[in-house]
């Protein structure tokens, strides 16, 4: 299979990575990432140790592709979208946080849209390099367009390069699991500036439970049925069993990047309607406080 991943960070980087062991991948990234992988390959480094080669460039000019996955900051989806109406794609996977984005590539383009998730960790060390810092996998499932079909020959193109692959046929209530958790995560590790498993004692534990009831009841005002204590449960869980990591959003604040908080606890705030969300609204305001403090936004 052809696949193009527009947005080469840590999470694109890592996952294409991976695939291009077993098929044609192009990463899109910026400079100086793109010209190390050309010159000596993508070496993974953490919980695997390998090297590969993936073909690398800035831009989408002479793309074809059966798959091109979205792994760019979701305040850069439109830009994202735009890009990717130049090149020719079969069909466009979003693995992207929070909400919304897939609405964003759907308005663009014409081709079949799928809705993803990813959990593993990824921190893009230096150029050229990427760490997995956490085993995980992706669940997709369609959004707009497609098949069943479709979703089976993405998961097994993704089989055979060892990358797993879950298909969901409630794939909203997929990705609201996963915003709750980021929810409850990412920011209140970004705001302490420490690693997941602090979140599991309080005082930051308190922070983040509450973070998750709050968008649990936004979720639920919203027709998606999800558990208040099975949702907790899952985000000490995740913090437990990625303790060492460093959220996507730390590593934004650590890297004086823009983070993506609009569409994690930002979403939760603007489909809050009449349920309170007095935690997510300060984190939210925390954040972008901070980012305007430093210019960034």
């Amino acid at each position: 299979m052809d696949i193009v991943v527009f947005g080469a960070g840590s999470l694109g980087s890592l996952i294409g990575g991976l695939l291009s062991k077993t098929h044609e991948v192009t990463l899109v990234g910026r400079q100086p990432h793109v010209d190390r992988i050309n010159a000596s390959g993508l070496a993974i480094t953490g919980l695997r140790s390998e090297r590969v080669k993936p073909r690398a460039q800035t831009d989408l000019e002479g793309i074809e592709a059966d798959l091109a996955l979205v792994t760019v900051k979701s305040y850069d989806t439109e830009a994202a979208a735009r890009a990717l109406a130049t090149a020719s794609i079969d069909t466009v996977c979003s693995l992207q946080n929070g909400l919304g984005n897939e609405e964003i590539l759907a308005d663009t383009l014409d081709c079949p849209i799928i809705a993803g998730t990813a959990t593993y960790g990824a921190d893009l060390t230096t150029p050229g390099t990427v760490s997995m810092t956490g085993e995980g996998a992706i669940t997709i499932g369609l959004f707009r367009g497609g098949d069943r079909e479709l979703l089976e020959s993405i998961e097994t193109a993704f089989d055979t390069a060892g990358v797993g692959v879950e298909v969901s046929h409630e794939i909203n209530i997929t990705l609201w699991e996963k915003l709750v958790v980021n929810a409850a995560i990412n920011p209140v590790t970004a705001l302490a500036r420490c690693r997941n498993g602090s979140l599991v004692n309080d005082p930051l534990a308190s922070i983040a439970e509450q973070a998750a009831i709050e968008a649990v009841s936004v979720a639920q005002q919203s027709g998606i049925d999800l558990d208040e204590e099975v949702s907790i449960e899952t985000v000490f869980e995740v913090a437990q069993v990625t303790a060492d990591n460093r959220s996507s959003m730390l590593q934004d604040v650590l890297a004086s990047r823009r983070t993506e908080i609009d569409a994690i606890n930002g979403t939760v705030v603007d489909r809050a309607g009449t349920v309170p969300v007095p935690v997510n609204e300060t984190l939210a305001g925390l954040l972008v406080g901070w980012e305007r403090e430093h210019g960034i936004r």
